[in-house]
């Protein structure tokens, strides 16, 4: 009964923060989404709770499409194309994992998704900032 109010609590917090946060803060939170859902089906193939892994695996991919097909190709260019490419790797690899049910494959998509998530972490505030104006200017061209 007190986990149901926990989780509540939780989703709560979850939404305000979702509800405030910037376009750099709502990718940040998909990154570790996506790392925390990784290790949530790692502790489900290694229980065998083959119910339980299916559903953070298909929620990691499900995080990892939505990052992947928010890219700007043509802004991003060649970097945003890479990108795209590492993101479907790791979609690639995590059906993998879930077919053979390898916890190898689940480490190599973390250990690929870490350094995003810390790189994203380390930019400025300065930067950040831009890169919104930036983005709000070319949403008002149109």
């Amino acid at each position: 009964m007190a986990l149901k109010g926990i989780n509540a609590y939780r989703k709560g917090n979850l939404k305000q923060d979702i509800a405030s946060a910037d376009p750099h803060k709502l990718t940040l939170m998909l990154l570790q989404g996506a790392l925390d859902r990784i290790a949530y089906a790692k502790g489900a193939m290694e229980r065998k709770d083959l119910i339980t892994k299916a559903d953070f695996i298909s929620k990691t991919s499900a995080i990892l499409m939505h990052l992947r097909d928010t890219l700007d190709l043509e802004i991003g260019g060649e970097v945003a194309q890479n990108m795209f490419n590492l993101y479907d790797y790791m979609i690639q690899r995590l059906n993998d994992a879930h077919v053979n049910n390898d916890l190898k494959l689940l480490d190599e998509v973390s250990s690929l998704l870490t350094p995003i998530r810390d790189a994203w972490v380390q930019i400025p505030e300065t930067a950040k900032q831009e890169a919104f104006e930036a983005q709000r200017q070319n949403r008002q061209a149109m």
